[in-house]
Parts: structure tokens; C-alpha cells; sequence
């Protein structure tokens, strides 16, 4: 089994941190365990990559812990994370998230 670089694009790194800060604002031990849980997640992704379901032309992991979903790409040598996003926000706002980022990576 081929282990993955797990790579984080500037905008999941921005997502990652937004949601720490909303869960640091309930108390600093419920952001940690939230950054630790999406931790282990993305740790996962570096063996598992592929195997998730296909949305808006990317995977997506869906988090253990928390409701939020991991959306990512990935070749032989790596997994690119380009978002992590808040599954209570709207499909709506979801969709157009992930199309504006793709536009921004062509």
C-alpha cells in the first residue's frame, strides 16, 4: 500500500483555521479537539485516498467528530486538500465554494 504526502491548499489551510476559531470561541479544549479530529482525518487520506465519493468533481471524507467534509484531489504522490467545509452551511453555499475554488485553480 503506497503512503500519500497529504498537502493542505492555502484555501482549506483558511477553512481549518475559521473553523478553529468558531469552535476555540465554546472553549479552547473544543478547538483543539476539533483540530487534533480533523487531524487524524487528513492523516487517514494519505493511505486512503480515492476510495471516497465523488462531489462537485472532487472526493469528499466526511469527518468523524465534527460535520465537516474534506474535499480533495490526489495523484501516486499526493493528496491536495482544497477544502474543508462546515456541512450545516447551505448546499447552496457549499456549491459555489467549491466552483469558485476550482475556477481558481486553473
Amino acid at each position: 500500500m503506497k503512503v500519500r504526502t497529504v498537502r493542505l491548499l492555502d484555501d482549506a489551510a483558511a477553512d481549518l483555521k475559521i473553523a478553529r476559531d468558531f469552535y476555540d470561541a465554546h472553549g479552547e479544549a473544543v478547538g483543539n479537539y476539533f483540530f487534533e479530529s480533523i487531524l487524524n482525518d487528513l492523516g487517514e487520506l494519505g493511505l486512503y485516498a480515492g476510495i471516497h465519493s465523488v462531489r462537485h468533481k472532487w472526493h469528499r471524507l466526511l469527518s468523524r467528530r465534527f460535520p465537516y467534509a474534506i474535499y480533495y484531489d490526489y495523484d501516486e504522490a499526493e493528496v491536495r486538500v482544497v477544502a474543508i467545509l462546515d456541512m450545516r452551511r447551505s448546499p447552496k453555499w457549499v456549491s459555489s465554494s467549491l466552483i469558485a475554488r476550482r475556477r481558481s485553480k486553473k
